[in-house]
């Protein structure tokens, strides 16, 4: 091999490793511009899966409140909470306080206008439930203040 051919050879292989460091610092600062915008991206990456099942008895009755409702264990509580709950929450039974001839007109209206099935002897156990333990309550004016001392706004 002429001098020429060594020397060409020895430039070829300067040449192949000049382009391996450049590739090599190329890669490293790469990886450290990753490193720097998302620290997380090299640490471990484990996820934990806890499966936990909670079985929740509806029927569950304590201190004579229906847990899942709200609504007052008595005679009737699972016709209303079968019959009533299907469609809306328990707390539009218990704010709307009446009469059983208003909680029949409710019902007859629910049925005629909102799609409420026919409840057959469902309906006279559910009124009187609701008659029962959600009765009108009879609010009068409040009560005349007295002791007040009044003053006299000044223009």
């Amino acid at each position: 091999m002429s001098k020429e051919e060594a020397f060409r050879s020895h430039i070829t292989k300067v040449y192949w490793l000049m382009v391996l460091l450049f590739a090599v610092f190329v890669l490293s600062a790469g990886t450290l511009v990753l490193y720097v915008y998302n620290p997380d991206f090299f640490s471990p990456k484990t996820e934990y899966v806890i499966e936990t099942t909670i079985e929740l008895d509806e029927d569950r009755i304590e201190n004579g409140i229906h847990v899942t409702t709200g609504l007052i264990e008595a005679e009737g509580l699972m016709t209303v909470v079968r019959n009533c709950t299907n469609c809306h929450s328990a707390k539009l039974v218990t704010q709307n306080r009446m009469n059983k001839t208003r909680w029949n007109e409710t019902i007859k209206w629910m049925q005629e206008t909102q799609g409420l099935w026919e409840l057959g002897g469902n309906q006279d156990i559910i009124v009187d439930y609701l008659v029962t333990n959600y009765p009108p309550i009879k609010k009068g004016r409040r009560l005349v203040l007295k002791n007040i001392d009044w003053y006299e706004l000044e223009d």
